[in-house]
């Protein structure tokens, strides 16, 4: 792992995206960057009424995670590699998601401004699961702000997420399982996991599209 500096991990809410960055970090000595999503005062009344709080919350996560990425940026990625637990450019994929055209005008004129000035990861690893998984998980984790949460939008994020990773070029991208995979309780799934993230890269692929399912 030591030749991949900047890993990004993403996938939708529920799917363990912290957990593994979070594993993917202690094990090589790597600088950890969480999202800070409970940090926002905004997240649990956009569960509750998203026509009425999605702007305030999505401008909110945008600025949060371009701050982070700009410490980033300030720091020598060559000195200590970098496991991060979001990918910035997904923040569109929600705005798309969620926002009137208008408030998506607005919200591009932003985007497009501070994403221009931020470093881009050497690996994504994107994380899939089965509405009904990702809502398992949530109920099972009893976070109050996201008590709001139905199903009818865990489908629409998976479907939007399958899409934005479909498209997404500028980076590689491993597509894992993760209904069936299990890298926080078998160590075998973790080492395999690493496995294939080191042969994408050593691949040197454009196509980025690697899919694990060990069940």
């Amino acid at each position: 792992m030591a030749e991949i500096r900047y890993i990004a991990v993403e996938g939708p809410i529920g799917v363990g995206k912290s957990s593994l960055a979070q594993m993917l970090a202690k094990d090589t000595n790597a600088r950890l960057i969480l999202e800070e999503a409970k940090e926002n005062p905004f997240l649990g009344s956009f569960y509750e009424n998203p026509d009425q709080f999605a702007f305030q919350a999505q401008i909110y996560f945008l600025l949060s995670r371009y701050r982070q990425q700009m410490e980033l940026k300030q720091q020598d990625l060559f000195k200590q590699a970098t496991v991060c637990d979001y990918l910035f450019a997904k923040d569109a994929l929600f705005a798309a998601m969620n926002l009137t055209d208008e408030e998506m005008d607005l919200y591009n004129k932003i985007y497009g401004l501070l994403d221009a000035q931020l470093p881009k990861p050497d690996l994504v690893v994107f994380l899939q699961a089965s509405p009904s998984v990702l809502m398992n998980r949530i109920k099972k984790r009893r976070a109050s702000c996201e008590r709001g949460i139905q199903e009818e939008y865990i489908e629409r994020l998976s479907q939007a997420y399958s899409q934005f990773f479909f498209q997404y070029t500028t980076t590689p991208v491993l597509v894992v399982n993760a209904s069936g995979f299990d890298f926080i309780e078998s160590e075998a799934d973790y080492e395999m996991l690493k496995k294939e993230m080191l042969n994408l890269w050593k691949s040197g692929k454009e196509k980025h599209y690697v899919t694990i399912d060990s069940r």
